[in-house]
C-alpha cells in the first residue's frame, strides 16, 4: 500500500489534550497515532478532543469543550486501535474503515512498526484518481 501519509507525526500518552489539539490544528491533521517506546499504543482524533466520550456525563455543558492539559492523551485516546498493513489492498483498508467507523488507520509493516497513516480522505483521493484515469481511458478510445 503506497497511499497514505508517511510524514508521520506521533505523540505520547503523556501529552496534554490541549497541546495535542493545537498540534492537530497547526499541522492540519485529524488523527494522531500515540506511541510509547516506539510501539503504537493508541490513536486520538480531533473529534475525541472536541467531544470526548465522557462529555455526556459532565455536569456542566461547557466542560467537555474546554481543552485542558489537566487531561492527558492517555486519558482519552482510543486504546483498541484498528490498523492496516502495508501489504493489504486499498479495498481491504476501505472495508476496515467502513466496518469500524473510523476516520483513519495507522499503517504497520510486517514487523509491527508504525510506518504511516491512511485516512478516509486518502481513500477518497485514490477514488478521484481512479475516476480521472477511467475518464482519460474513455477519451483515448473515442
Amino acid at each position: 500500500m503506497v497511499l497514505g501519509t508517511r510524514k508521520l507525526i506521533t505523540i505520547t500518552p503523556q501529552m496534554g489534550v490541549r497541546e495535542a489539539y493545537f498540534l492537530m490544528r497547526d499541522e492540519d491533521i485529524r488523527h494522531l497515532p500515540v506511541v510509547e517506546e516506539d510501539q503504537l499504543v493508541g490513536i486520538i482524533s480531533d473529534r475525541q478532543l472536541r467531544r470526548p466520550n465522557w462529555a455526556d456525563e459532565a455536569p456542566d455543558i461547557e466542560h467537555p469543550y474546554l481543552l485542558s492539559d489537566d487531561l492527558t492523551v492517555g486519558d482519552v485516546m482510543e486504546k483498541d486501535v484498528v490498523t492496516c498493513r502495508t501489504y493489504e489492498t486499498l479495498s481491504k483498508a476501505n472495508k476496515t474503515i467502513m466496518n469500524h467507523n473510523v476516520g483513519a488507520l495507522p499503517v504497520l509493516d510486517k514487523t509491527d512498526a508504525l510506518v504511516g497513516i491512511l485516512s478516509a480522505v486518502d481513500l477518497l483521493a485514490a477514488l478521484q484518481d481512479l475516476l480521472k484515469y477511467q475518464k482519460s481511458k474513455k477519451k483515448v478510445r473515442a
